[in-house]
């Protein structure tokens, strides 16, 4: 509030001579709006969560989700400008507080009727349509809070009423405080139910504080009420800088998630930092006295986007965290950069809701083309590096007129341009033996566009061109087959290591199968191909697989959720009917295709593939399965409701009377042990696990080890496994079951990071 209350003698005069009431509207207005912000940006994890059962937990669920709430709040604008340019405060409060209202009849939160399933290749409009009907009306009532209250500070009488825009930063400071206390508050401490229900509170609190506003505004509202109505008509090329100001960062707030969540490490709640540091530019940049001046951005951004233009299209990432650091430092600057400008190029506190409804639009624009255009045009993450450049366009002050930009930045942008050209018709390969001479060229173009940072258009043109250039690089990585879908980029590589030629199938940076293709002599392997990584013979998956085969003198039908390469298809024995659940198509495609991978070509009759989600596809058929194995956790980004009291009770009705449940739980960030442990005991359900103490190494012979949990009825259904080395009864103590209504991510994350 320090920004709203001048400590000058003449304002401080000024407060003085107005009653209390409008002394304390600017409290009432950042309050209001503080409030508005939380429930808005509390609700879209809590609402994403609700309905990641029904889209299989996909991480490209939030994208589309914040493009679908992004379109609301347009509309939530487009409301606030017209209540604004056609009420004066107290009227629109009385029309407002009813829309609220109304809008309640849509609470408490939960997914509408009709939504169960989505229909297969439509399920973008489909989560449009179940976001629109579930919490549109309500959500779009909240999104115009922020301008209308705005509007109404800009049109009283109070000393900084000229400057409004302070206010919003109240408003995502609520936004920031939303998206840190879900995860680390509101998610491990409250069911959903409990969520909807506090939720539903909030929303009533703030109906009475927003109709409080509209009455302080209108004691306090004169002759600057009228302006609202009568001011200029703001020029064309105004609107479309506030547009591309505002369309570029909120484009990049998801291109930097799916980059750091797909390609690096898509660690759990990583989405959260890059949308809260997002807000917080806000923050700091909306107010009279910056957090950052805009100079020293403008000095420090070419420090944070050299390093990431020279890695950001190469090949593995190593250091994993460093990028994600460099990688959001440079969001940071960037975001920063764009709205120091937005904030610079503020009209009029008289056309205030007309600017949010632009800066709403160029929002809506860039979350489409992250979001939604991106991912079906692009087989990665290209939308990164495309936004980068267009932030230093729209940010490069001294960029210069048509014939200097040319000058500056053509010969870089024609080598670029080559570079692509030639790349995209033969699909060019480092050699191995240059990988070392090339990064270090690389380094050396880093250097020279630090050295050239003072000119903006060169030191652009040296940023495409790196991007260029990094596609080249893919250090001991032949990448033979890059696909993307709704769940993520899929690349299948190969690699060859002192014992041999593999080909490897990653989702983002995680393998999900490997085959060994060649010799180390280069011999190709033409015999049936061998299960590797966590599924190689000997290893605690291929043990549990033949208990449960001995325990029930054979396996008549066995169901597997999560394909992969379909390197379990190898596993089977003569006889054996397995069938697999998979929820992605394009892993469908890769795994079928013997040109990739020969798992389900060549180890026997290719076994039936059920597309869909696994949880409602399983469910749904009528089979009895000896064997059902859940392999569908070893990604970061793990399908919760896969995990659930629910999802198990779903499990045992399609389990034989003596069959067990497999759980693959092999995970870098998460212990899902105890989670699995719980809800056995919930269910009366004997469970052992080993942890793999071989010692393999994935880097050599693509071996890697494994953590297993299996369940069943009785200690009798499996075999001999709790005899063999490595396998022990597990506990329950350090966690309770999850549940469709509670899950705590956060406390397994702890758990596997700090032991807790």
């Amino acid at each position: 509030m320090t920004s709203l209350e001048a400590s000058a003698p003449t304002m401080g005069l000024a407060r003085a001579s107005q009653p209390w009431v409008l002394r304390a509207a600017p409290a009432l207005y950042a309050g209001t709006l503080f409030l508005s912000a939380l429930l808005l940006f509390a609700v879209q994890p809590m609402f994403t969560k609700m309905i990641l059962p029904r889209l299989g937990g996909a991480p490209a669920v939030w994208s589309v989700a914040m493009v679908c709430f992004q379109t609301a709040l347009l509309i939530g604008y487009g409301y606030a400008h017209f209540l604004a340019r056609t009420l004066r405060p107290l009227p629109a409060a009385f029309v407002h507080v009813a829309v609220l209202a109304a809008a309640s009849m849509a609470l408490p939160i939960a997914v509408a009727q009709g939504f169960a399933e989505p229909p297969e290749g439509r399920v973008v409009l489909w989560l449009f349509g179940m976001i629109a009907a579930s919490i549109g009306l309500p959500f779009t009532a909240l999104a115009a809070s922020a301008p209308l209250i705005q509007s109404w500070f800009a049109a009283s009488d109070h000393p900084r009423a000229n400057n409004p825009y302070v206010l919003y930063a109240a408003s995502n400071l609520g936004s920031f405080s939303a998206l840190l206390g879900y995860p680390f508050l509101a998610e491990p401490l409250l069911r959903l139910h409990d969520q909807s229900a506090l939720w539903s509170i909030g929303y009533a609190l703030l109906a009475v504080l927003i109709g409080t506003s509209g009455l302080v505004a209108a004691r306090g509202a004169k002759a600057k009420a009228q302006i609202m109505v009568t001011a200029a008509r703001t020029p064309l090329s105004d609107r479309l800088a506030w547009m591309a100001l505002a369309a570029v960062p909120a484009g990049l707030v998801i291109a930097v998630t799916v980059y750091v969540t797909t390609d690096v490490a898509a660690a759990p709640f990583l989405w959260v930092a890059p949308l809260a540091l997002y807000l917080l530019t806000f923050v700091a940049l909306f107010r009279e006295r910056p957090w950052i001046s805009e100079p020293l951005v403008m000095r420090l951004l070419p420090f944070a986007v050299a390093p990431v233009a020279i890695s950001l299209l190469g090949g593995a990432k190593t250091f994993w965290l460093a990028v994600v650091i460099v990688n959001l430092a440079a969001f940071v600057l960037l975001a920063l950069a764009c709205h120091g400008a937005l904030y610079r190029r503020r009209p009029d506190p008289a056309r205030l809701t007309e600017f949010y409804l632009f800066v709403s639009v160029g929002g809506v624009l860039g979350g489409i083309f992250a979001g939604l255009i991106a991912p079906a045009i692009f087989s990665g993450t290209y939308e990164y590096p495309i936004l980068i450049a267009a932030a230093l366009l729209a940010t490069g002050s001294g960029l210069g007129d048509g014939r200097t930009f040319l000058r500056e930045a053509g010969p870089a942008l024609m080598v670029a341009a080559a570079i692509a050209a030639v790349n995209l018709v033969f699909d060019l390969k480092l050699p191995g033996g240059a990988a070392t001479a090339f990064q270090a060229g690389l380094v050396v173009l880093a250097a020279f566009m630090l050295l050239q940072r003072r000119r903006p258009a060169r030191f652009f043109g040296l940023v495409v061109l790196a991007f260029a250039m990094t596609q080249l690089w893919r250090p001991g990585l032949a990448r033979i087959v890059t696909a993307r879908s709704f769940f993520g980029v899929h690349q299948v590589v190969e690699t060859q290591t002192a014992d041999g030629i593999y080909r490897v199938l990653y989702h983002g940076t995680t393998i999900h199968g490997a085959e060994r293709i060649a010799q180390a002599d280069g011999t190709p392997v033409t015999i049936r191909p061998e299960p590797l990584t966590y599924y190689y013979f000997g290893g605690p998956i291929s043990e549990a697989i033949k208990a449960a085969r001995s325990a029930q003198e054979g396996l008549n039908a066995v169901a597997v959720i999560g394909l992969g390469t379909g390197t379990l298809a190898c596993h089977r024995n003569d006889g054996e009917k397995w069938t697999f659940f998979e929820i992605d198509p394009v892993v469908v495609r890769i795994a079928r295709d013997p040109r990739l991978f020969r798992f389900l070509s060549d180890c026997g009759e290719p076994p039936p593939i059920v597309l869909g989600d696994a949880r409602l596809t399983l469910t749904a058929s009528n089979a009895q399965y000896d064997l059902i194995v859940l392999d569908a956790f070893s990604s970061d980004a793990i399908p919760v409701h896969l995990l659930t009291l629910e999802a198990m009770a779903g499990y045992l009705s399609r389990l034989s009377a003596h069959g067990a449940l497999l759980f693959h739980i092999s995970n870098r960030h998460l212990d899902l042990l105890p989670v699995v442990a719980a809800e056995a005991a919930a269910e009366g359900l004997v469970a052992i696990a080993k942890v793999d103490d071989r010692a393999n190494d994935t880097a050599v012979d693509y071996r890697s080890n494994a953590l297993v949990a299996v369940l069943a009825r009785s200690v009798d259904d499996l075999g001999d496994l709790p005899n063999r080395p490595g396998w022990v009864a597990i506990r329950t103590a350090r966690a309770v079951p999850w549940t469709d209504d509670y899950s705590d991510v956060l406390g397994a994350l702890l758990r596997m990071k700090l032991g807790w």
